[in-house]
């Protein structure tokens, strides 16, 4: 087995929280919710909230991004290693629809920030696009 053997995200945040040397009850009251929620997550018998995963990374010193792709494993599933195609199918047709554009009310700046998302590897979806836009607005309106 190699060094990082804690790929869960209960494992990284039991791991980080023994570490730091914090007890599930201090965890819980800086976050904001109660103790037996942290063992959930720790025993991954409940899934945490962006915020939740915010909040968690900041009390742990954890990096966010990669706290969030713990608890959202499928998020990372929705690039792939970058392809000839330059950014894949999925986001040609995704930056020529404008009905789509209009209907998510999708920004220069944003379609912006989406194309350079799509030449870093391939997203598999128009689907696959629209979560990565609000997963970026919601981490840019905190």
């Amino acid at each position: 087995m190699g060094p990082k053997k804690e790929r869960s995200f209960g494992a990284a945040i039991r791991t980080q929280r023994r570490r730091l040397d914090l007890t599930q009850e201090e965890v819980a009251k800086q976050i904001g919710t109660s103790v037996p929620y942290v063992g959930h997550l720790e025993s991954a018998k409940r899934h945490p909230s962006d915020r939740i995963v915010i909040k968690l990374a900041a009390v742990l010193g954890l990096d966010p991004r990669d706290l969030y792709f713990l608890a959202n494993p499928e998020a990372r599933d929705l690039i792939e290693p970058k392809t000839k195609s330059g950014g894949g199918v999925a986001w040609e047709r995704f930056k020529r629809d404008e009905r789509l554009g209009k209907m998510h009310g999708i920004t220069p700046a944003e379609m912006e920030v989406l194309g350079r998302v799509a030449q870093i590897g391939e997203v598999k979806s128009i689907d696959g696009l629209l979560h990565l836009l609000h997963t970026i607005r919601y981490v840019l309106s905190r």
